[in-house]
C-alpha cells in the first residue's frame, strides 16, 4: 500500500529530489570543504595540545589565522566564519525538515480513506513546492568568499608545512578531510559501538541498511554495499578489524576522537558510564547511551535511532520513560535494546511505521506478539538471548520486508520454533536459532535466497529432510548446524549426542563460514572439498583422529576454532604439515584430553597471526 500512495506523489517527489542533489552539489564544493577544513583543523590542534608542549600550544592561535589567509578570507573573521555556519546549519535544517515531511506523510495517509488520501496528497504537493521555494532562496544566500581554485592542495600545503606529516595525527587529519561525506557518517555508526557492545561486521551492515545510508540499488544487495564501504574505511585505516573473537570492527584514535568532535553537529548523541553529560540535544536524530545506570532520561521526537545498553535491567521509571519515547519517535528506523530485561514489547513498538531494524537481546521475552504484523517496513528482528523459550508469533509472516531474523536462545536447548509458512518471507537472507522440525526442514528448501542459516536440534526425525534442503541454497554463505543435546549424564558437552547421517550432505558450493556442534562419529570427506570456506568452527566434535588430516590444505581458511572438536591425548607434526593452512590466521584450541603438542613441521601455518589454547588443563608440552 505505502508504494501505491508514493506513486500518487512520484513527480512532487521526484522533483524534490531534483532539487536536493543541488544542495548536495555543494559538499565537495569549496564553500562546504574549507569550513570542514577549519573545523577538522580544531579539533586536530585540541586532540594535538598536550602533545605540542608550550611553543605548539603557542602556534595554535597563529595557525587558525594562517588558515585564514590561506582561505581568503578577512575582516572580521570569526564572523564571517559564523555566519558560515549558521548558513550551512540552515541548509542542513531544511534537508532533515524535508526527510521528516515525507516520513510524516506516509504515516499519515497509511489507514487513510481513499478521499481523505487526496486532500492529503494536494497538501503534501503544496508543503512540496514551498520546501523547494525555501531550498532555493538559501540556495541563493550562499556565501561568496572568492576562494582559490587550488584551495584543497593550499590547505594540505600549509598543514604539511606547520607540522611533520610524518606524525599520525597529521596523516590522520589529512585523511579525515578527505574522506566522503557518507563514509564520516559510517564511522559516526562506528563509534556508537565501543567495547562490549561491539557490533558483528553483518550486523553493523544490517544498522547501516536500516539508517537509509545506503541506496538501494537494482541486482546489488544494500548490506553487500554498506560491508563494501566499512572495508574501504579499513583499506584507509580508519578502521581496525577484530575478528579474533568479535569478528567486529573498531574506531581507533584519533578517528574516533575526530568523529565525537563533529557528532553533534552531526546530529550524533553518544552517551556512556564516563560521559560528562546525560544531556541530550533537542536536534539529536541518532541516540547511543551505553552501560549507564538503569534510567533514561526524555528525549525528542525526531530521532531516526536509538541504542540502549542498560546496566542491570530498567527501573520502572526509566520503562515507563522508554514507552513516551517510543509514543511519540514517529520517525524511528532503528531500535536496538540491551540488558533492558523487558517483560515483553512495548505496545508502542507495533506503531513505529518506519521501524526498519529492532534488536532485543537480553530480555525477558517470551512472546513475540501478533501486533508484530503493523511493522511493514521492518528488515531486521533480532530477539536473541531471552532469559527463556520465546514463542515466534504468526505476525511474523505479515512482515513481508523482512530481511534478517535471529532467535537463538540458550534456555530451552536452543529450540525456537517458528510458524510454518515462513518461506513466504521471500526477501528473507537470514535465518538463525530455529528449531527445523514440524515441516520447517522442508520449507527451507525453497528460500533460495537465504544467506546465513542457524539451525538447532538437529535430530534423526529431520535431518535427512534438512540436509537435502541446504543443498539446494545456492546463495548461502553462512551455515550452523547443532545436534539435538541427549539428555542426561554429559549432555552439555554433547558426549551422546551425534550427528545423524551427515555423510549424506554435501555443502552449498559459496559457503564460507561453517559451524558444527554436536559429535561426529568421523571427519565429513566434504569438508575437504570446501574450497571458499574461510572460517570453521567445530565444538564438542569429540573425534579419536586426526582432524586436520583433511582441513589443513583448504585453500583459504583463514579461522579455525576446535572447541573439544579432537579426543586424543598427543598431538603430533602431521597435524601441521609443511605447506599446511596456507592462508590460516586465527587458530583456536580446546581439549580436555590433550597432554602433549610435540612438533610442527617447518612451513606449516605460514600467515598465522594468532594461537589460542584454552580449557587445556592437561597439556604439559608444546613445540
Amino acid at each position: 500500500m505505502e508504494n501505491e500512495i508514493l506513486l500518487g506523489v512520484k513527480d512532487q517527489i521526484l522533483s524534490l529530489v531534483s532539487k536536493l542533489d543541488e544542495v548536495g552539489s555543494f559538499l565537495g564544493d569549496p564553500f562546504f570543504w574549507t569550513l570542514h577544513a577549519r573545523e577538522t583543523t580544531k579539533s586536530f590542534l585540541t586532540l594535538s595540545k598536550p602533545k605540542l608542549g608550550k611553543k605548539g600550544k603557542e602556534q595554535t592561535v597563529s595557525f587558525i589565522r594562517k588558515l585564514d589567509e590561506v582561505t581568503g578570507v578577512s575582516g572580521d573573521v570569526e564572523r564571517i566564519w559564523a555566519s558560515y555556519k549558521t548558513w550551512v546549519s540552515e541548509i542542513r535544517g531544511t534537508l532533515r525538515e524535508a526527510d521528516d515531511y515525507v516520513d510524516d506523510f506516509i504515516v499519515k495517509v497509511y489507514g487513510q480513506t481513499e478521499q481523505d488520501q487526496k486532500e492529503s496528497t494536494a497538501e503534501f504537493g503544496s508543503e512540496i513546492e514551498s520546501i523547494k521555494s525555501r531550498v532555493s532562496e538559501i540556495m541563493n544566500r550562499s556565501p561568496q568568499l572568492g576562494f582559490s581554485p587550488n584551495l584543497k592542495e593550499d590547505i594540505k600545503k600549509l598543514i604539511r608545512s606547520k607540522f611533520d606529516e610524518g606524525t599520525p595525527l597529521v596523516s590522520c587529519m589529512l585523511s579525515y578531510m578527505n574522506l566522503p561525506y557518507d563514509l564520516k557518517l559510517y564511522l559516526l555508526f562506528c563509534c556508537a559501538f565501543r567495547w562490549v557492545y561491539r557490533k558483528t561486521k553483518a550486523d553493523l551492515d544490517r544498522v547501516l541498511v536500516a539508517a537509509g545510508l545506503v541506496q538501494e540499488k537494482s541486482g546489488e544487495l544494500m548490506e553487500d554495499k554498506a560491508h563494501e564501504n566499512l572495508e574501504r574505511l579499513v583499506d584507509l585505516g580508519m578502521l581496525e578489524e577484530e575478528e579474533s573473537i568479535w569478528d567486529s570492527y573498531s574506531v581507533p584514535s584519533p578517528y574516533y576522537e575526530f568523529s565525537l568532535n563533529v557528532m553533534n553537529a552531526e546530529d550524533f548523541f553518544i552517551s556512556t558510564a564516563n560521559s560528562d553529560s546525560m544531556i541530550i540535544s533537542p536536534m539529536a536524530r541518532h541516540v547511543s547511551i551505553l552501560e549507564v545506570p538503569n534510567t533514561i532520561t526524555s528525549m525528542n521526537s525526531l530521532q531516526h535511532s536509538l541504542f540502549v545498553l542498560a546496566k542491570g535491567g530498567l527501573s520502572k521509571a526509566s520503562s515507563d520513560c522508554l514507552r513516551t519515547v517510543l509514543h511519540s519517535a514517529k520517525f524511528l528506523r532503528v531500535l536496538d535494546l540491551e540488558n533492558t530485561l523487558l517483560k515483553s514489547l512495548p505496545d508502542e513498538i507495533a506503531k513505529l511505521a518506519h521501524l526498519r531494524y529492532l534488536r532485543v537481546w537480553y530480555s525477558n521475552i517470551t512472546k513475540l506478539p501478533e501486533s508484530i504484523s503493523n511493522l511493514r517496513n521492518l528488515q531486521t528482528l533480532d530477539i536473541s538471548w531471552s532469559a527463556s523459550e520465546i514463542e515466534v508469533s504468526n505476525g511474523v509472516l505479515n512482515v513481508v520486508q523482512l530481511r534478517h531474523l535471529k532467535v537463538y536462545q540458550f534456555m530451552n536447548d536452543n529450540e525456537v520454533r517458528v510458524p510454518q509458512g515462513i518461506s513466504r518471507l521471500r526477501n528473507l537472507q537470514t535465518l538463525e536459532g530455529i528449531y527445523a522440525g514440524g515441516g520447517i526442514a522442508k520449507e527451507l528448501g525453497v528460500m533460495t535466497q537465504l544467506r546465513s542459516l542457524e539451525v538447532s536440534c538437529v535430530s534423526d526425525d529431520h535431518a535427512d529432510e534438512l540436509y537435502f534442503s541446504v543443498m539446494k541454497l545456492s546463495m548461502l554463505r553462512k551455515l550452523s548446524l547443532a545436534v539435538e543435546r541427549e539428555r542426561g549424564r554429559g549432555s552439555y558437552e554433547y558426549e551422546n549426542s551425534f550427528f545423524p547421517c551427515l555423510e549424506s550432505f554435501s555443502p552449498p558450493p559459496l559457503l564460507q563460514t561453517l559451524q558444527l556442534v554436536g559429535r561426529l562419529i568421523e571427519m565429513p570427506l566434504w569438508l575437504g572439498s570446501m574450497d571458499n570456506l574461510t572460517k570453521l568452527y567445530m565444538c564438542y566434535s569429540h573425534l579419536f583422529e586426526n582432524p586436520t588430516t583433511i582441513l589443513q590444505f583448504l585453500p583459504n581458511l583463514k579461522y579455525l576454532r576446535m572447541f573439544k572438536a579432537y579426543k586424543g591425548s598427543r598431538m603430533g607434526k602431521d597435524f601441521f604439515r609443511a605447506g599446511g593452512f596456507p592462508k590460516l590466521e586465527y587458530l583456536y584450541i580446546s581439549s580436555d584430553n590433550l597432554v602433549e603438542w610435540t612438533e610442527i613441521e617447518e612451513g606449516a601455518l605460514p600467515c598465522l597471526k594468532q594461537l589460542s589454547i584454552f580449557y587445556c588443563m592437561e597439556l604439559m608440552l608444546l613445540p
